[in-house]
């Protein structure tokens, strides 16, 4: 008896360390939790800051018409880029990033909460960012929503957009590594209520919708009606197209949009207008998107988009094909077509090639003229022109099937055809309409 009462006082005296500790450890937790979000808002409007001094020094004018010629505000932004570009020339560098850097770029649904947007969500977007400081280019890899992996821990398998839901960004990050075999540096979460609140900030982002799409949820309180042709989308419709998948497609369409968005989307916060709207814009980035990144780092990101080219980022998604169990939809990745776009895409591995490429061109039926000019001027410079007719098409696009077409490749061929200027950069080594082809470009009559 007088062991039993023994062994009972030591696991209440456990018991109440146990609980000590616990409160401790909460005090701690709500501490680090509060000193986080002052950092984070500090981090934002450093970030806003640093973007618009460097954009300040190029649009004297747009700065005067914004806030008035004797403003203080006028003074102070074009006094003090004047002071640094005397001294020397505002550069992109990054001396504490001497490698490329993978960036986890994830949007999330509404979760219910007005709380707390984040705990539960699901990610209808995940996007791989290769940045290369050296180069200062950006290859971005879309990660189809209903890939099928398995999730760390004993939760098997999933649709990755689970990750999240259950084990937050931490899951998701651990399920990407595992599957693609590569390490995430960053991870940047972005709100739905963010992407409509900066769409309306910035008076629009102009997108050509491929096709009419309406759909009603009127338990998720998603609403979607685009005509066809372009528009210019609000926030609410932004939010729509983003997250339609209705149509033969499904994920893999909407991953599209989602890369055809981010073009539009960086083409108009690099407009001189975009100065007078950053309050509004570092508001809502403060509210409604989480990162990991340092002061210094975003920073010199937000340097780096200054002088960024949105043409010059190459898009791809990861390669499989749809398959169903029961009534679950799943894409399942092809092994093999993966490990060439993480070699091609993450570790740039563009091995030199002295092959006679074959390109094919197809183009709408109101883009005749230019496709023709296009094919006299690619075989004008030496290049075999072996695929050529009409399609129906949504966006115009130059897509390299051979992991070995490069960005200099690419460059190279503009100089020989301008048309091609505007043209997004896709990698995908599945070949629709010209399956000879090492190259298909794309004229759409947008």
């Amino acid at each position: 008896m007088a062991t039993d009462n023994r062994v009972e006082k030591e696991e209440k005296d456990l018991n109440e360390e146990y609980s000590v500790f616990l409160k401790h450890l909460k005090a701690e937790k709500e501490e680090s939790s509060r000193f986080a979000k002052t950092m984070f808002f500090i981090v934002i409007f450093f970030c806003a800051i640093v973007l618009l001094l460097l954009i300040a020094s190029e649009y004297k004018s747009d700065i005067i018409k914004t806030f008035g010629e004797n403003s203080f505000a006028t003074k102070m932004l074009l006094i003090f880029p004047a002071n640094i570009k005397n001294k020397q020339k505002v550069k992109f560098t990054m001396p504490f990033l001497p490698r490329r850097q993978n960036i986890l770029l994830c949007g999330v649904d509404a979760n219910g909460s007005t709380r707390d947007p984040w705990t539960g969500a699901r990610t209808d977007t995940i996007i791989v960012l290769n940045v290369d400081p050296a180069s200062k280019s950006v290859n971005a890899i879309s990660i189809p929503r209903d890939s099928k992996v398995y999730l760390p821990g004993d939760f098997g398998i999933q649709k990755i957009n689970s990750a999240h839901a259950i084990g937050g960004i931490n899951m998701t990050i651990k399920t990407i590594e595992q599957t693609l075999g590569i390490k995430i540096d960053h991870y940047v979460m972005v709100h739905d209520n963010a992407v409509e609140h900066i769409v309306d900030t910035l008076g629009g982002i102009p997108i050509y919708v491929e096709k009419n799409m309406y759909y009603n949820d009127y338990s998720g309180d998603l609403h979607i009606n685009l005509s066809k042709g372009l528009n210019i989308l609000s926030g609410k419709n932004a939010v729509g197209y983003l997250r339609f998948r209705k149509d033969g497609l499904g994920d893999i369409g909407r991953t599209r949009r989602q890369q055809w968005f981010i073009k539009g989307l960086l083409e108009k916060i690099q407009q001189p207008q975009t100065i007078a709207k950053i309050p509004e814009l570092v508001q809502t980035v403060s509210q409604y998107v989480k990162t990991d990144m340092s002061i210094y780092e975003i920073s010199q990101y937000a340097s780096m988009t200054k002088s960024f080219d949105a043409n010059k980022i190459e898009f791809a998604t990861l390669p499989g094909a749809p398959n169903k169990h029961g009534y679950i939809s799943y894409w399942i990745l092809d092994p093999e077509k993966t490990q060439e776009m993480i070699n091609r895409m993450i570790y740039r591995e563009n091995f030199a090639s002295d092959k006679d490429y074959n390109i094919g061109i197809r183009y709408s039926d109101e883009n005749s003229y230019e496709a023709d000019e296009l094919k006299n001027n690619l075989e004008n410079a030496g290049f075999n022109v072996n695929c050529f007719g009409q399609s129906k098409l949504p966006h115009s696009q130059f897509i390299a099937h051979d992991s070995s077409v490069s960005a200099d490749l690419f460059n190279k061929l503009k100089e020989s055809a301008p048309l091609l200027n505007k043209m997004q950069f896709v990698y995908n080594p599945d070949k629709v309409f010209c399956t000879s082809s090492d190259i298909t470009i794309y004229i759409a009559g947008e």
